[in-house]
Parts: structure tokens; C-alpha cells; sequence
């Protein structure tokens, strides 16, 4: 019985964690594709483009991949993901998203980090 439930818990944790490294690739592309598309093309916008997204794939290494290079605690962790939350959600409402999905996407993600992050 014990050996059943601890592959159901490795799998629900699995699972957890593929979904989020979906909302994370999902914040990481929908905040680049706002950076691309809210200056004017080809200058301006390309080089901010790539700018926004070497800089949220850094702070992204930096704080929420699987093996983080500035490790903190789950406090500052949960911080910095909100963070990028947030700017998906206000990067998807500026780009015309209606607002609906937004919102449900950021509390779906707020919810699946706070699932991956705690302690079982």
C-alpha cells in the first residue's frame, strides 16, 4: 500500500510540475511578445524585444528554475514568481487580450506555484 501511494505522490508531483514549467514558458513568451510588439518595428522593437526576454529568462534562472542559481527561501520564490504573474497578466491585458483569460491564467498559475512550492 505504501509503494502505491508514493508513485501516485511522485506522479501528482510530476504532473505539478510539468504544468508549471508550462505557466512559465506561457509568462516568459507572452511578456517577450508584448516587448516586440509595443515599440515600433524594426529597431526600437527588436532590440527591446530581445532585451525583455534575455532579462526574464535571467531573472527566471535566477530565482525559479529547478535548480536556481540565488537560492532563497520559498518566501522569495513565491515574490519573484507573483512578480512575473503579474507582468503576464498586465502584458497580456495590454496586448488586447480579452480579460477573462488573463485573470484566470494568473490565478491558475498562483495556484499551481503555490502547489509546486509547498512542503508535503
Amino acid at each position: 500500500m505504501s509503494k502505491n501511494v508514493t508513485e501516485v505522490s511522485q506522479r501528482s508531483q510530476f504532473v505539478i510540475q510539468a504544468l508549471r514549467a508550462l505557466f512559465h514558458l506561457v509568462i516568459v513568451l507572452s511578456i517577450t511578445i508584448w516587448a516586440l510588439f509595443a515599440w515600433s518595428f524594426p529597431l526600437p522593437g527588436l532590440v527591446i524585444g530581445l532585451g525583455v526576454f534575455v532579462l526574464t529568462v535571467v531573472i527566471w534562472a535566477l530565482f525559479l528554475s529547478p535548480k536556481p542559481m540565488l537560492a532563497t527561501d520559498r518566501f522569495g520564490q513565491s515574490l519573484i514568481e507573483l512578480l512575473l504573474i503579474g507582468g503576464a497578466v498586465a502584458a497580456m491585458l495590454e496586448l488586447g487580450v480579452f480579460w477573462v483569460i488573463p485573470v484566470v491564467f494568473g490565478i491558475a498559475a498562483a495556484v499551481v506555484g503555490f502547489l509546486a512550492t509547498a512542503k508535503r
